[in-house]
């Protein structure tokens, strides 16, 4: 631990793990040695929600930004460093992130569901630039898997809002951009690698959460929820249910032809043919399982989760 942190990286885990061995392994080899970290576990925080975790290691935190990882993810090994020259060109800039990619070990069908999410029919509204290179860009919403913040305006905010989870991480952004009126910095240069979750039940179970929380926050905070990017499954589900009555099939075709065009994509980019296939077959499935449930969490009064489950063989959030 450095006498004098720059970077304080935070990780919420509710217990030590494998992917946490991996992430602390490959944190020594970042380029810029002024960081400390925090590994925030259960038996610390007296509580298993991530966003309590997060608020603790900053009130635990010596350095000036606050570097957010999740669990099961590792950074670039000039991470730190290249989020320093970007802090470093504007004080506007509140935070930092960049692409989530997916790690090179992971099986084929952990590496179908991060094709899911890194082409442009699969990810839809939550932005293909989450989870593949791309231009630099000033973005209002981002996970907090790969999230670097200025202390100083973390706590002008109060840190992460923890009523709610998933989620606190684009209230957080809200607050940053609509608050503070600071920027949010997008940099292909702040890569963090990100395992996924094996396609297809795994996959989709992460994806609950999120995409009932998505529909809650698109009623409750639509400065950055309420986008058409968000609600097209949904549009594309009701849809569906009415072609018995419509008999309008032409969409369907062309949702078709865009699956055919996004698999030779992938083996355009030269990824596995198993992979991309299980990838095709996938994206629809997430598209109508999303769907319906921002739904139910659009039309729903009030939602709450509680992060008291993990999976059995990594231990990370079931769902996070």
């Amino acid at each position: 631990m450095k006498k004098n942190p720059l970077f304080s990286i935070i990780i919420p885990v509710r217990h030590p793990t494998a992917y946490l061995r991996e992430t602390l392994s490959q944190l020594r080899h970042q380029s810029l040695k002024k960081f400390e970290i925090l590994v925030i576990t259960d038996k610390i925080s007296k509580n298993p929600h991530p966003a309590l975790k997060r608020n603790l290691g900053a009130k635990l935190a010596r350095g000036r930004f606050l570097a957010f990882l999740d669990d099961d993810s590792y950074p670039d090994q000039h991470w730190l460093n290249n989020a320093q020259k970007i802090f470093r060109s504007s004080p506007q800039i509140s935070a930092v992130c960049g692409p989530c990619l997916t790690p090179p070990s992971d099986d084929v069908f952990k590496q179908a569901s991060g094709l899911v999410w890194s082409s442009r029919l699969g990810s839809g509204g939550a932005g293909v630039y989450r989870n593949s290179i791309s231009p630099r860009r000033f973005v209002d919403d981002f996970p907090s898997v790969n999230l670097i913040v200025r202390k100083t305006d973390f706590w002008k905010i109060g840190g992460f809002k923890t009523r709610y989870w998933p989620g606190e991480d684009t209230l957080l952004c809200l607050d940053l951009t609509k608050k503070l009126k600071k920027k949010i910095a997008y940099d292909p240069s702040i890569i963090v690698y990100h395992h996924r979750r094996s396609v297809v039940l795994p996959h989709l179970q992460q994806i609950t959460r999120y995409a009932i929380h998505r529909g809650q926050f698109a009623k409750k905070f639509p400065a950055t929820s309420r986008r058409l990017g968000y609600f097209i499954p949904s549009l594309f589900l009701v849809y569906l249910c009415s072609l018995p009555l419509t008999h309008f099939f032409f969409p369907v075709f062309i949702y078709l032809l865009f699956l055919i065009l996004t698999f030779f994509t992938f083996i355009l980019h030269r990824q596995n043919v198993l992979s991309s296939l299980l990838a095709i077959i996938t994206i629809p499935l997430t598209h109508l399982y999303y769907g319906l449930l921002f739904l139910i969490g659009f039309f729903r009064s009030d939602i709450q989760f509680l992060p008291h489950q993990t999976d059995k063989i990594t231990g990370n959030y079931v769902g996070g």
